[in-house]
């Protein structure tokens, strides 16, 4: 049981310590501006017809 409990707190403390990493270096956002970049190439590739 003791060791069941030691694993649950030191994942929460991992997952906690990862997730505070990501909020400082602010790598959410330069992972979204990466997908913006290869969406842009994707989609400014195809030609668009703008007839209304």
């Amino acid at each position: 049981m003791k060791k069941v409990i030691k694993f649950f707190v030191s994942l929460i403390l991992v997952l906690f310590g990862l997730l505070f990493l990501i909020y400082f270096f602010n790598l959410d956002q330069k992972l979204m501006e990466f997908a913006y970049r290869f969406v842009n190439k994707v989609f400014d590739r195809k030609k668009t017809d703008l007839n209304f």
